[in-house]
């Protein structure tokens, strides 16, 4: 099953290791998913991981990353004309669309358009029986 996660789910699923984002990172971390991205995610996972604020090391977050860029799928996604609420997530959607990913998961489904394949952590694993 591919997926792409919305960084808040990454930065929830480190800081809350118990909540259903957390979940969606060991599913990930099991290889029960492929995670679709491309250069733009990877430098937003990584800029946002290492924010002060999170306290996340660089020897946590490099090897995260190093393991999507292993394990994953890399997309060259196209350009995709659909204004978001918060256009800094469009690269989301056009990896989703480019990639043919079963699901795009994010904490904030208000900001993408009413899409069946997008869903919150909580409704992801329900939908896929996790």
């Amino acid at each position: 099953m591919k997926v792409v996660i919305d960084t808040n789910v990454v930065v929830s699923g480190i800081l809350n290791p118990n909540g259903k984002p957390a979940a969606v990172i060991n599913l990930l971390l099991l290889r029960k998913v492929k995670i679709l991205y491309d250069n733009r995610i990877i430098k937003e996972y990584r800029d946002v991981l290492l924010r002060d604020k999170f306290g996340f090391s660089q020897e946590l977050v490099d090897p995260l990353i190093e393991f999507i860029k292993a394990e994953g799928q890399f997309v060259i996604a196209e350009p995709i004309k659909t204004n978001l609420s918060d256009n800094s997530d469009k690269k989301f959607l056009e990896v989703a669309l480019s990639g043919n990913a079963d699901y795009l998961i994010t904490g904030n489904i208000k900001d993408f358009p009413n899409l069946d394949f997008v869903v919150t952590p909580s409704d992801f694993l329900k939908l896929c029986n996790f």
